[in-house]
């Protein structure tokens, strides 16, 4: 039996990390800000039934 061992490059800078938590954060922020405020009716209702569908009370 042969292992093979892969490296995956985890040595990651701290500022690529504080790069992708500030993009994830950006992003958490329009998703939340645009489907829950947003005026168009098929985007609240898709966020609506998403709410149900997870057990999320909303009303």
């Amino acid at each position: 039996m042969t292992t093979v061992s892969v490296s995956l490059g985890t040595s990651v800078s701290s500022q690529s990390r504080f790069m992708q938590l500030a993009m994830a954060a950006l992003l958490g922020i329009f998703v939340v800000g645009f489907v829950g405020f947003s005026h168009l009716d098929a985007v609240h209702n898709a966020a609506h039934d998403y709410r149900h569908s997870m057990a999320f009370p909303c009303h």
